[in-house]
């Protein structure tokens, strides 16, 4: 395959896609709560179809896992792992931290990633061994090499209940003993802001494979060390995600540990 070709139709679908979530963004103010959901889940929609459109133009016997359709094609070893709207929440109450999350996998790794804010202009791209950038610049993982001097980012999952005593237990552990922990909402982003240094840490659980497919390639390219919880290699179709600087990686894996 052609990957640099790839990564352009990638880049062209993620600011197609941005386009529509921005112009939705717009008129989500003052509108009723369910008229919120409902304009949510419209953008939503359209920016999947759109992704999928402009790559089925062009490969229109690859797979994709997507978050609002699924899986189709799964017999394909090209596969297409997309979050048309990372950070729904965030997006609904006009918080700007959210992206749209492309990844190309072939035999189940991933080869290409793209993460674009359409709101911050950040546009996050990988290709498997050639680096990250952030609009066309190298970006690599910081150097903090003492956890508390690490300023971590963690998520929560919708399906807190049956979870909620080890993620507040793995929460507090991490947070007396960094310098700090935030919470943004999407893990897309979460990924790309390790790989350009603005976290050290990161680790979140009950996750999707669109969820981390693009931004664990980013941040795997500009150095930064992924696992599991129990510090075996990642792989997008896993449910929990460690990802740091590799510096305080053991660190973070001992927190997270109960």
């Amino acid at each position: 395959m052609n990957l640099k070709e790839i990564q352009q139709i990638a880049i062209a679908a993620a600011y197609h896609a941005g386009k529509i979530l921005y112009s939705h963004y717009g008129h989500l103010k003052n509108i009723q709560k369910k008229g919120v959901i409902d304009l949510v889940t419209e953008a939503d929609v359209a920016s999947e179809k759109m992704i999928k459109k402009i790559i089925q133009n062009r490969f229109p016997d690859h797979g994709f896992i997507a978050e609002e359709s699924g899986r189709s094609n799964s017999e394909s070893s090209h596969k297409w792992i997309i979050d048309p709207l990372d950070g729904t929440t965030n997006y609904a109450h006009q918080i700007p931290i959210f992206a749209v999350s492309i990844a190309f996998a072939e035999a189940d790794q991933p080869l290409v990633g793209v993460v674009f804010n359409p709101i911050s202009q950040e546009l996050f791209t990988a290709v498997k061994g050639q680096g990250a950038m952030c609009n066309g610049r190298l970006i690599e993982v910081s150097k903090t090499n003492q956890f508390s001097d690490s300023i971590l980012v963690t998520g929560f999952p919708y399906n807190l209940h049956d979870i909620i005593d080890p993620l507040i237990k793995r929460f507090a552990r991490c947070l007396e003993s960094a310098q700090a922990v935030r919470r943004l909402g999407a893990a897309s982003i979460d990924l790309c802001y390790i790989a350009s240094g603005k976290f050290d840490g990161f680790w979140e659980q009950n996750l999707k494979p669109w969820d981390t497919a693009a931004g664990m390639l980013i941040a795997q390219e500009a150095g930064a060390q992924i696992t599991n919880f129990s510090n075996n290699p990642y792989h997008y179709e896993m449910p929990e995600i460690v990802a740091s600087n590799g510096f305080i990686h053991n660190d973070l894996i001992n927190r997270l540990t109960i």
